[in-house]
């Protein structure tokens, strides 16, 4: 039977873009079932004491921009560090995965055409007709699922995954759920990949 991994994540954030084909690699190499879990990163951070960019101290800002550049010469990407039409409201773009999976679709040719929209084309993914035109794309019927997309059915999945995220100890994207053991960063990818070539039980917090 095959193992399954919770994927949180947004197409708002640079670290999940980053991570998408590591993770992928791993997850195909071991046969994993992907939950793919979109949710609102807003969300997360006022929740469990994270906070947004623009309020971060000068400092970690700079940082930022220094690791950006670090690991995308280490993932062979070519992106820009800001991108025109970023930070942008994810909440359709993300809306858009549940709206495929909803439909019995693959989200999967959608998020490798939309996260380098976002990050090396600096496309505006909070247009519906950009989204529209990414999902036609990837072979998939971008006016019915951005409709979707748009729906309150959708906007209440997307909470859920709020909440499951608060329950798993997801605190931000992305995020890797494999048998209750959080992942979190794409620079963790490695040590999914080692918990699942070695074979080990979850690591857990001590009570």
């Amino acid at each position: 039977m095959s193992r399954s991994v919770d994927y949180y994540f947004s197409l708002q954030s640079p670290w999940a873009y980053i991570g998408h084909g590591p993770f992928r690699a791993v997850a195909d190499r071991y046969g994993l079932t992907v939950v793919y879990k979109p949710v609102l990163l807003t969300g997360l951070f006022a929740e469990t004491g994270g906070l947004p960019l623009a309020k971060r101290h000068p400092a970690r800002q700079r940082y930022r921009l220094v690791e950006l550049q670090r690991w995308r010469d280490k993932r062979g990407l070519d992106f820009k560090l800001w991108p025109k039409h970023w930070p942008f409201d994810a909440r359709l773009a993300d809306g858009m995965v549940l709206a495929i999976i909803e439909a019995g679709l693959d989200p999967e040719a959608y998020l490798q055409k939309a996260y380098p929209a976002v990050w090396e084309r600096e496309l505006d993914l909070a247009d519906s007709a950009v989204l529209s035109a990414l999902a036609d794309e990837a072979g998939l019927p971008g006016a019915q699922l951005v409709a979707r997309a748009a729906s309150s059915e959708i906007a209440a999945a997307y909470e859920q995954n709020r909440h499951d995220a608060m329950t798993a100890d997801v605190f931000g994207s992305p995020a890797y759920v494999l048998d209750g053991e959080v992942f979190w960063g794409q620079d963790r990818i490695e040590l999914m990949d080692d918990a699942l070539k070695s074979g080990r039980g979850p690591y857990r917090a001590p009570d």
